[in-house]
């Protein structure tokens, strides 16, 4: 393998990698306050609680763009002999990368699942709103304590 076939391949490796981190997801817990206060924590009262339909979509890179990408490379490399062997690789390796994320971005969009999306007001009048898997004893009214993202009954 020459060194520019090298260089090639190395570029649409680094290029699938880009590509891959393109896609945006969206957030399964609001709060109403900084994601640095992690520890932050207050009492309230639980104003409203509606179920809510939350994406198991994952952030970062997906599998489906990595593999995308190797397929795509290993067949576009099957095609002509030289400059344009390299080309194809390099193409192969892009498009394959973006058809593989944009199927794994699909799959994982089928699969949503219920949660519960809490309203608090808390006790210096804040409105907060936390989505949370379970409510077990939680309801409208309920006295209730805020840390970390979860709802606990007072």
């Amino acid at each position: 393998m020459n060194i520019c076939k090298q260089t090639v391949i190395a570029a649409a490796f680094a290029a699938s990698a880009l590509l891959s981190g393109c896609g945006s997801s969206s957030p399964s817990t609001m709060t109403g306050y900084p994601a640095s206060q992690v520890g932050y924590s207050s009492y309230g009262v639980i104003e409203s609680i509606q179920v809510v339909q939350v994406s198991n979509e994952n952030k970062g890179p997906g599998a489906g763009a990595i593999v995308g990408g190797i397929v795509g490379g290993i067949l576009g490399n099957q095609v002509g002999g030289g400059l344009g062997n390299a080309a194809a690789t390099a193409a192969g390796v892009v498009g394959g990368a973006i058809v593989g994320n944009n199927i794994e971005k699909n799959n994982r969009n089928q699969q949503v699942r219920e949660a519960y999306q809490i309203s608090v007001r808390l006790e210096n009048g804040v409105y907060q709103s936390i989505v949370q898997d379970n409510i077990v004893d939680l309801r409208v009214g309920a006295q209730v304590y805020v840390k970390d993202n979860h709802v606990y009954r007072n």
